[in-house]
């Protein structure tokens, strides 16, 4: 089993590629793993990232790389046999709570990737009745389009497939649908992709009295809370994350403003997504 804090050299076991900007690779090793946490993957001679588990069972997992930039596409490249260095996991996963009768799944883009287990974990234990809102810029872009059982409403920026337009769109009908026929609403709502989609998912939780559990992404080095990298204001999101509830989030300045770079200075996010895809 992968437990420790230095990086654990294993080969990849298995790739699939689910379109040309995303590829998962699999590793046919145990990990005690929580939906919403994430790992350090390091590849000899480029770099270490952070990346979320996609795919998880007791002997297998798998991480979903979307290339973008130089790290991700080398990633991608990567085949059966290939070697990589694993270390964690890190951070604080999704709360799944009890009791819960019925949440929304809030998926933009490579989101999908961190939020999939925890469908996933709902479906096996017979959980709570799901609605997955997934979205993406267009349909090459949807991950895991037939893994999922739960009902799911799909839009893509083009129309490419389902809806024409956002999943905030949706995330607001459904809401006033369930009111306006007097069912009980969402007891929770879960979320991740672009931090702005993330924050208008919050924003409409808030006005509708609805918790609200989002996955932050920030530049992390060690994973554990040490170099200060990856501060969204007072929260280490490696370590306090990166999954946040409603009440960290109402205190936290800097979601959906500014993150830090590689050099540690604070930059508007807008700056902070463009170097992140170089």
């Amino acid at each position: 089993m992968i437990t420790q804090m230095l990086p654990a050299m294993v080969k990849v076991a298995d790739k699939e590629v689910h379109s040309p900007e995303f590829a998962t690779l699999y590793v046919n090793q145990a990990i005690d793993f929580k939906p919403g946490q994430f790992v350090m993957v390091w590849i000899p001679g480029v770099d270490e990232k952070p990346y979320t588990i996609s795919h998880h069972c007791p002997d297998r997992f798998g991480i979903t790389v979307e290339a973008k930039g130089v790290f991700s596409k080398k990633a991608v490249s990567l085949g059966p046999g290939d070697n990589i260095g694993i270390r964690g996991p890190f951070g604080n996963g999704f709360n799944m709570g009890s009791g819960h009768k019925r949440v929304a799944v809030v998926a933009g883009g490579c989101g999908m990737a961190p939020l999939a287990p925890l469908v996933e974990a709902f479906e096996t234990h017979n959980g709570p009745e799901i609605l997955l809102i997934q979205g993406a810029r267009s349909k090459s872009f949807l991950l895991y389009p037939d893994r999922f059982t739960a009902k799911a409403e799909i839009c893509t920026d083009d129309g490419s497939k389902g809806y024409k337009g956002f999943v905030t769109d949706i995330l607001v009908d459904k809401i006033k649908a369930l009111s306006a026929n007097l069912v009980p609403g969402f007891d929770m709502v879960y979320t991740c992709g672009p931090e702005i989609m993330m924050a208008k998912v919050f924003e409409i939780c808030e006005a509708h009295a609805i918790p609200c559990q989002v996955s932050l992404e920030r530049y992390m080095r060690c994973g554990f809370g040490v170099c200060g990298a990856c501060v969204c204001g007072y929260a280490v999101v490696c370590k306090d994350g990166p999954v946040f509830g409603s009440k960290a989030l109402r205190t936290m300045a800097d979601f959906n403003t500014r993150a830090l770079l590689k050099t540690g200075k604070p930059v508007p996010l807008h700056e902070y997504a463009a170097w992140r895809c170089q």
